[in-house]
C-alpha cells in the first residue's frame, strides 16, 4: 500500500501543478482572442469571465498518467504497468471516449453545438465504454436485483453514462460547484479503489482530484478584474462527468464487497447523489409545466439557494456540505446499521425532498421580506 500511496500522491501533485501552470496560459490566450462566457438572464456573474478551463483538465491527466508510469518503468517498478495493463479495455475505452467528448466540449464552448449533436455523441462514448467492458452487470440488490443480463445491462448502462455526464454538466451553475462536488467524488473513489486494491482506477480518481484543486482556486477566489476568473465550459464538466461516470459504475459492479466494510454499490452512488436527484427533480418539473427538458431555465438546486437570498459563495459551500453528508449518512447507515440499500435509496429520497421543501418555504419566506421592503 506504501508504493501506491506514494504514486498516488505523486499524480495528484503532478496533475495540481502541470494545471496550474497551464490554467493561467488559458487565461491568456482567451483575454488576448476575446473568448469569454456570454452574460445573458440565467448567468449569475459579472465581467467578462473565459469559460476554458476544462481545455486543462483532459491532456493533463493523461500526460501525468503517462510519466508516472515512465518513471515507475524507468526505476525498475513493474506494479503500475502491471496495474495499468489488468484495467487496460476500461482505460483505453475511457480515453477513446475522452477524447471525443473533449472535442465535442472544445467546440460548443468556442462557437456552440446544439445539445441534439452533444447528446449523440455522448451515446457514441457510451457505446465505446460499453467495448471496454464498463457496463452494469449487477444492480447491487437494489431493488432486489442482483446480477443483469447485458440486454439489460447494455442499455440500462448507456442511459446512466448520458445521465451521469449531463448531471455534472447541469449542476455547474455558481463558482465552484460542479468542481467542488466532483473533487468529494474523487476523494471517496480513490480511496474506496485503494482498499480494493484497484490502484489504476485509484490513480485516475486522484489526477483528475489534482486537476480540479487549481481550477477550484481559480474558478473561485479569481478575480475578474486582474484576469484571473475562469469557468471550466463544458470541455470540462462533459469530461469530468464522463470520468466520474466510468469510475461510479467499475466501482457500483465491483465484486469485492469485504474490504470496504459495505457494499460499493453505496459508495458509487452516494458522492453523487446531489446532482443526479437535482436534474431528476429539474426533469420532472420541466416535464409537468409541458416544458422541454433539455432548455435551460433556473430551477436548479444553486438557484433555488440564490432565491433563498443566499450569497453564492455560501450557496456552493451548503450544497458540497450536503453531498459530504449524504455520503457519510449512507455508509453509516450500511456499514455501522446494516441498513438494506433500497431503504437507504428511499431514505434519501425522503431527506432530499424534505430539504427542497424546506429550501422552497425560505424561498417564499425571503421574496415575501423583500416585497414588504419594497412596499
Amino acid at each position: 500500500m506504501g508504493y501506491w500511496t506514494i504514486n498516488s500522491l505523486i499524480i495528484f501533485a503532478l496533475c495540481a501543478l502541470l494545471a496550474g501552470v497551464l490554467i493561467p496560459q488559458i487565461l491568456l490566450i482567451a483575454y488576448r482572442r476575446n473568448l469569454f462566457d456570454e452574460v445573458n438572464e440565467r448567468k449569475i456573474h459579472k465581467g467578462l469571465v473565459p469559460r476554458l478551463g476544462g481545455i486543462a483538465f483532459v491532456p493533463v491527466i493523461i500526460v501525468s498518467i503517462a510519466v508516472l508510469l515512465e518513471g515507475n518503468i524507468k526505476l525498475g517498478y513493474s506494479m503500475f504497468s502491471d496495474a495499468l495493463s489488468n484495467c487496460n479495455l476500461p482505460l483505453l475505452s475511457t480515453f477513446i471516449a475522452l477524447q471525443l467528448l473533449y472535442l465535442t466540449g472544445l467546440a460548443d464552448d468556442l462557437i456552440g453545438i446544439k445539445y441534439r449533436a452533444k447528446f449523440v455523441v455522448q451515446l457514441i462514448c457510451a457505446i465505446f465504454l460499453l467495448g471496454g467492458g464498463v457496463w452494469f452487470s449487477s444492480l447491487g440488490g437494489v431493488l432486489g436485483i442482483g446480477e443483469v443480463s447485458p440486454w439489460f445491462g447494455y442499455p440500462f448502462t448507456i442511459v446512466v453514462l448520458v445521465f451521469l455526464i449531463n448531471a455534472i454538466n447541469l449542476i455547474d451553475g455558481i463558482d465552484g460547484l460542479a468542481s467542488g462536488l466532483s473533487s468529494i467524488v474523487c476523494v471517496i473513489y480513490g480511496v474506496a479503489f485503494m482498499f480494493l486494491s484497484e490502484y489504476a482506477l485509484a490513480i485516475v480518481s486522484f489526477g483528475t482530484l489534482g486537476v480540479l484543486i487549481p481550477f477550484f482556486y481559480y474558478n473561485v477566489f479569481g478575480d475578474v478584474n486582474k484576469h484571473k476568473k475562469i469557468f471550466m465550459g463544458d470541455t470540462g464538466s462533459l469530461t469530468i462527468g464522463l470520468i466520474l461516470g466510468v469510475l461510479g459504475t467499475i466501482l457500483y459492479v465491483h465484486p469485492n464487497n469485504n474490504m470496504l466494510g459495505v457494499n460499493p454499490s453505496i459508495i458509487a452512488f452516494s458522492p453523487l447523489i446531489v446532482p443526479c436527484f437535482d436534474v431528476i427533480r429539474v426533469y420532472m418539473l420541466r416535464i409537468r409545466q409541458h416544458r422541454s427538458p433539455f432548455l435551460p431555465d433556473k430551477s436548479h438546486i444553486h438557484h433555488k439557494f440564490l432565491a433563498a437570498g443566499m450569497k453564492p459563495r455560501m450557496a456552493m459551500i451548503t450544497i458540497v456540505s450536503v453531498s459530504a453528508l449524504f455520503t457519510i449518512m449512507n455508509f453509516a447507515l450500511a456499514s455501522y446499521m446494516k441498513v438494506n440499500i433500497n431503504i437507504i435509496v428511499i431514505i434519501d429520497v425522503v431527506v432530499w425532498t424534505l430539504g427542497n421543501y424546506w429550501v422552497s418555504r425560505k424561498i417564499k419566506t425571503y421574496q415575501a421580506s423583500l416585497g414588504s421592503k419594497n412596499a
